[in-house]
């Protein structure tokens, strides 16, 4: 360690990152067991042992918000995560630089902009006046559909969002992943008379298995955390019924309605939940032969 202690110094910043923003908070966890109040603190706030858990698991409203959590990440799991590595492949058979870089700064651009933004697009596209109304009215001769309002579109929207925002952003693990494969691999390929197609199913695709694995047992570590900022923004009195997940429920208890020991009972159950995934999800993957994060 002294030998190579500068480098153990360029380690600093990020250690104090997780320290001060990580490790440290984890001590408020306790208000969890407590009825807390910020004028009595944690010292003198009463223990209640696991009574806000119990109420998870009672609470009516709760259930809903944890069903349209796990619902709607398991649609970004289904839908969203495999654009990624489809995105990835076309982009690895394109044989121009130029033309791949130009495409590689296109899809990265939109992971670079806030969902205040992205949401903002999405609204004025989906409003009832809105260019996709008039496209469809136009060429189908359609009523205005409300998209914003309509509680049946919420989710396949949010979906589309994640897919636009993350998908271009994601590829660059997978592309990484593609340039350490032997070229030798695609000419010995070709030489037996291998199609494209055949090339990457049986070349390009067991290349990226590790990969997949590693990303999908980190995905379903987050799987109650779909995230706040898209999901408040596109809420709306009409959508509260199946788009309130668990991250605005959190909020709105925790700071609208000041009932802090319930919001972090609520935020501890999410990361127990999590843990519990990523360990079962890694065995998995072992068990079937592929790779673990651990």
């Amino acid at each position: 360690m002294w030998t190579e202690r500068y480098l153990y110094l360029l380690l600093l910043p990020g250690l104090a990152f997780f320290i001060i923003y990580r490790y440290v908070p984890m001590a408020g966890n306790i208000i969890a067991f407590q009825d807390y109040s910020p004028f009595q603190g944690f010292l003198h706030s009463d223990w209640v042992g696991l009574k806000h858990f119990k109420t998870i698991f009672e609470d009516r409203e709760v259930v809903r918000v944890l069903w349209n959590t796990l619902y709607l990440s398991f649609l970004q799991i289904l839908f969203a995560f495999p654009v990624s590595i489809i995105l990835a492949l076309m982009l690895n058979e394109v044989r121009s630089s130029l033309y791949k870089r130009v495409i590689q700064s296109i899809v990265y651009l939109p992971h670079f902009l806030s969902w205040v933004i992205i949401i903002g697009i999405s609204t004025v596209l989906l409003k009832s006046n809105g260019i996709i109304n008039k496209l469809l009215g136009a060429v189908f001769h359609m009523q205005p559909i409300a998209f914003l309002q309509d509680p049946h579109w919420f989710m396949p929207l949010v979906v589309l969002e994640v897919i636009w925002k993350e998908s271009g952003w994601g590829t660059i693990i997978f592309l990484a992943a593609l340039s350490g494969i032997n070229p030798s691999l695609y000419e010995a390929a070709a030489v037996d008379g291998a199609s494209r197609l055949r090339q990457i199913w049986h070349i390009t695709l067991p290349a990226l298995k590790s990969t997949i694995f590693i990303l999908l047992i980190l995905r379903l570590g987050s799987v109650l955390d779909v995230g706040f900022e898209q999901i408040y923004l596109m809420l709306t009195p009409f959508t509260m019924e199946v788009g309130n997940v668990l991250d605005t429920f959190v909020y709105f208890k925790g700071i609208q309605d000041s009932d802090f020991s319930f919001a972090t009972a609520v935020g501890l159950f999410k990361s127990v939940v999590g843990l519990i995934l990523i360990v079962g999800a890694n065995r998995l993957s072992k068990r079937f032969g592929g790779g673990g994060i651990y």
